[in-house]
């Protein structure tokens, strides 16, 4: 577990990397969001759980700027980012992956890293110029990172499930972010590649990077995050530590069933 007076401090005595301010987004008249307060400090692992149809990813959409909120503010590194588009907060260095995994499943696993990284550069001409040796080599890195580095060569559509969340995370990692928004890591991942998962971010969080996660996995959340959201009905239903979390009666209620 992470150290919980540590995390106190540094929530209390510095300021949020990635925050929400009373974020509301209705989808024809339903809240899918509703009025919600969020923040993540950097060096944090944060978990946002709920049952399905709770919002967490239409909030990571709303974090990343994928869809338009209808009120409320985003903040990301002190910087109001309401009105920003997606690539613009990719460029300050907010990166993220997707429930359903997302990868150019025609080319390799090599050519998904590299396209990756141009994501701070959106225009065509750049992303099809060669990249350079040191993206190659970062590249390269990561893959042996993730323990995927003999894939390189192969099409990712030719991968396991487990294989494309490791290469989607990597995609992710390309462009040296300062938080990844993960959801939900281990969906359709065997147990030992989740523990793959579980140190790579154990590791990169050592290293510095600050992690927001979706998960389903409650072990896996109570293993990595000093904080836990909880969302039901679009609504934030309590936040605090893991131990606190799972004592909560009315996340027991409406998450765990009682």
């Amino acid at each position: 577990m992470r150290n919980q007076q540590q995390t106190a401090t540094m929530t209390s005595d510095r300021q949020p990397l990635l925050q929400g301010h009373t974020v509301s987004k209705y989808f024809g008249g339903l809240a899918a969001v509703n009025n919600v307060d969020f923040a993540v400090y950097p060096g944090e692992i944060v978990g946002l759980i709920g049952p399905n149809g709770s919002g967490k990813t239409t909030l990571f959409d709303c974090l990343s700027r994928l869809q338009k909120i209808d009120s409320g503010q985003v903040f990301f590194k002190g910087r109001d980012v309401t009105g920003a588009r997606p690539y613009q907060v990719a460029r300050m260095g907010l990166t993220r992956t997707f429930q359903s995994v997302r990868v150019y499943r025609k080319m390799t696993v090599l050519g998904n890293m590299l396209i990756s990284h141009q994501w701070r550069d959106t225009s065509l001409l750049r992303m099809l110029r060669p990249s350079p040796a040191n993206t190659a080599r970062r590249a390269n890195q990561l893959l042996g990172f993730l323990q995927i580095e003999h894939l390189a060569d192969e099409e990712a559509g030719h991968l396991s499930g487990g294989q494309r969340r490791l290469l989607e995370i990597g995609m992710a990692l390309m462009p040296d972010p300062d938080i990844l928004l993960l959801d939900e890591a281990t969906s359709g991942v065997n147990p030992t590649l989740i523990e793959t998962i579980k140190d790579r971010i154990r590791t990169l969080n050592d290293q510095g990077k600050t992690f927001l996660l979706i998960e389903h996995n409650i072990n896996f959340i109570a293993d990595l995050c000093s904080r836990v959201y909880v969302l039901n009905h679009g609504e934030k239903l309590a936040e605090g530590t893991p131990q606190e979390i799972l004592q909560n009666e009315a996340v027991i209620d409406a998450y765990f069933g009682a």
